[in-house]
């Protein structure tokens, strides 16, 4: 997770977070974003790895980065994420985390 804290503090770009089809491109999809974000949002996306639901939660205070969040959707209530083991967190980063710094450029720019 070392290599995502560049981008903490950095400022969100509105316009390239609300570009899903781009998003897509990248093996993300978009699971809310507000209109209208809040002084304080939670912004939700999602992506798969070995069959699973991975939750990626940006917390953004005034329009900046504070945390990154990852963790499985539990299918059975998907408001609720489990932590990845460190093999699975090892093993999703080696296979998405090339991916996933892209999609940090692409929203920080």
């Amino acid at each position: 997770m070392v290599r995502f804290k560049k981008f903490l503090e950095k400022d969100i770009n509105m316009g390239n977070v609300r570009n899903s089809d781009y998003l897509l491109t990248l093996g993300i999809a978009t699971n809310y974003v507000p209109d209208t974000p809040d002084e304080f949002e939670e912004f939700e996306f999602a992506t798969h790895y070995s069959k699973k639901t991975i939750s990626i939660g940006v917390a953004i205070l005034t329009g900046k980065i504070k945390r990154i969040m990852i963790g499985l959707t539990n299918p059975d209530d998907p408001d609720n994420l489990v932590a990845l083991s460190k093999e699975e967190l090892e093993d999703f980063l080696n296979q998405k985390g090339e991916k996933l710094v892209q999609f940090f450029e692409y929203i920080t720019q």
